[in-house]
């Protein structure tokens, strides 16, 4: 063959517009600037920021996952996400098996069946950048990590969700550590679930490549956003450093092995 007659592959993924950038980050934007007001404001404001900033951020994951990955994959996500949440949410209430005995408070609004429909919602923030950083850093283990990070997060959520009055726990048992107001069960709980919608993910969820001129800095910086800042404002704000060394040690696990694994480990 001659090599005049070389044609290179055509790659065959699509660019992402700088308008679709400029939206991305323009969504996560707001719902950081919501976050950085819980310490200003106080009742109503901060009952409606609260909700506003998981729509905002569940947003900002979801055009993350349509615009980097694709339209299958971002529909998928969003459907096995919340359906699997609102089904393990429901299964959870009423038999108090694998969290606990909990109940939430109108104050998080609409309610499906007594679940706040904000509530798979925040499932959804937090499981896109968690299950991108599982199958990163193990590809054969994206369950087993996966759900190891959400429980991992949910150290920051539940204590700060509680105090506010947003749900409410029966203790009948261990507590979690520096956090006598949640059950132990709702750590093995998370783990549980955690795992069984990773799976779940890692299962239906296509691996095909980012599209062209896409990255993974959105769901990275609130991944790290969510860290860093979860530490900050329960050593300043909340004033419970107990709590900000359990959820700094724990998601700061996955987030440093993350970033290890993108600097040092194999190209994608």
């Amino acid at each position: 063959m001659s090599i005049r007659n070389y044609r290179p592959r055509r790659d065959s993924r699509r660019r992402i517009t700088p308008w679709r950038s400029f939206t991305l980050v323009a969504v996560l934007t707001v719902a950081l600037a919501l976050q950085l007001s819980y310490p200003l404001i106080e009742g109503e404001r901060l009952r409606l920021v609260t909700i506003a900033t998981v729509y905002w951020a569940a947003g900002a994951m979801l055009l993350h996952a349509l615009f980097a990955y694709g339209f299958t994959y971002a529909i998928r996500f969003l459907l096995i996400t919340f359906t699997y949440s609102l089904l393990v949410e429901q299964i959870g209430m009423r038999t108090t098996w694998p969290f606990g005995s909990y109940e939430y408070s109108p104050t998080l609004g609409y309610q499906i069946f007594d679940v706040p429909l904000v509530v798979p919602f925040a499932w959804i923030m937090m499981a896109h950048s968690v299950f991108i950083a599982a199958r990163r850093v193990a590809p054969n283990f994206v369950f087993l990590v996966g759900g190891y990070g959400l429980m991992a997060w949910d150290f920051f959520l539940d204590p700060q969700m509680v105090s506010a009055g947003r749900w409410s726990w029966e203790i009948s048992g261990r507590s979690v550590p520096f956090q006598p107001e949640i059950p132990l069960s709702n750590t093995f709980g998370w783990l549980l679930t955690g795992m069984g919608l990773m799976a779940l993910l890692n299962i239906f969820l296509p691996k095909e490549r980012r599209s062209l001129g896409s990255s993974r800095a959105v769901p990275e910086f609130f991944l790290a956003w969510s860290w860093i800042g979860g530490v900050v404002i329960n050593i300043f704000h909340f004033d419970r450093p107990g709590v900000a060394f359990l959820g700094g040690s724990a998601l700061g696990a996955l987030v440093i092995w993350y970033f290890i694994s993108v600097k040092y480990g194999r190209r994608d």
